[in-house]
């Protein structure tokens, strides 16, 4: 019996539905601003601006620059063109040093390559060559298979799983890690108390498979982010800062939800600049060390401001103020 599988005999029975009960983990910080800290070196998700980035990416990187943010989390790769917003790897990469900014990872679709009814999976190949020119350390999975979703069972999740470790082989021949991206459904009951998240946690292999916690999406699911610190420590070495609108915190797992497709979720969800939601990031980023956090992005999937650069500016401003200094 393998240590991955020993983990998850050990720890699915416990579940995270009592997740909301347990105690913040707190620890002593410094109050001043640490330099190093993933705060204090902030991210963006460009899925943010997506229009924008699709009308003008060197316009829009430049104005991401000028906010502050030190580096950009990529996606929409064009696997035919090799190309992002009809920028090749190397005039992207270009824009990027120009405007003093990194890239330490990107979103890149893998749903065939995790569904078992698909033979024409994704070509990796592809992902790690665009990867390695941008000089990224991160392959990220964005999504488990979006048209399964109000269907996947526990022996999906052991696929996706296999998958991913089959993935952190291949691409630590290119000096590269991959990493998991949840949403909300990852953290539906699959039978006593277990949840696809935990599955995929326990039976991937450490040094092969990171995870990258989008707060939003577990709280939305009724998950504290530091229950899953504790229960997994030093697996989630980047997350997706989001905010929750106030008038809209229903949980969305559960009975009522769980045979939904996101369609028919979506009139629950709504988000916000982050700091002027309903998440406690304070209390969430004091456990950056139990997490074993590397890399933090500011992301919203919808924005509602006008000026889409002033909703970013307004995240950025709330981290600089609350969250660098720990």
């Amino acid at each position: 019996m393998n240590n991955s599988r020993r983990q998850f005999i050990k720890k699915a029975g416990l579940g995270l539905s009592a997740a909301y009960f347990l105690p913040h983990f707190v620890s002593c910080e410094n109050n001043t601003k640490v330099l190093d800290s993933p705060f204090a070196n902030i991210g963006v998700q460009l899925y943010s601006i997506r229009d924008l980035m699709a009308a003008n990416p060197t316009a829009s990187l430049q104005e991401v620059s000028k906010i502050g943010y030190k580096h950009v989390e990529t996606y929409g790769i064009d696997p035919v063109a090799k190309s992002f917003w009809g920028l090749d790897y190397r005039s992207l990469k270009k824009v990027l040093d120009d405007n003093g900014l990194k890239s330490h990872s990107g979103h890149y679709d893998m749903s065939k390559y995790f569904s078992r009814n698909h033979q024409d999976k994704e070509d990796l190949n592809i992902y790690f060559d665009a990867a390695k020119e941008l000089g990224q350390e991160y392959v990220i999975a964005p999504v488990s298979p979006m048209f399964d979703i109000s269907s996947l069972k526990k022996d999906d999740f052991l696929y996706i799983a296999e998958q991913l470790n089959k993935a952190g082989e291949q691409a630590k021949s290119h000096g590269l890690k991959v990493a998991f991206h949840n949403h909300f459904w990852e953290f539906r009951d699959l039978g006593n108390g277990t949840r696809g998240e935990e599955v995929l946690l326990a039976f991937t292999e450490p040094d092969l498979v990171d995870f990258e916690l989008d707060l939003y999406w577990a709280e939305k699911a009724g998950i504290n982010p530091v229950s899953l610190f504790e229960k997994f420590p030093d697996r989630f070495k980047l997350w997706h800062i989001k905010d929750m609108d106030k008038a809209f915190t229903k949980t969305i797992v559960g009975p009522e939800y769980d045979k939904l497709d996101f369609g028919g979720i979506a009139k629950e969800v709504r988000y916000t600049e982050v700091g002027t939601g309903h998440i406690d990031f304070i209390a969430i980023a004091q456990a950056k060390a139990k997490a074993g956090l590397k890399y933090a992005f500011v992301e919203q999937d919808d924005i509602y401001l006008p000026n889409k650069f002033e909703s970013l500016k307004k995240s950025y401003d709330y981290v600089e103020q609350h969250l660098a200094k720990i």
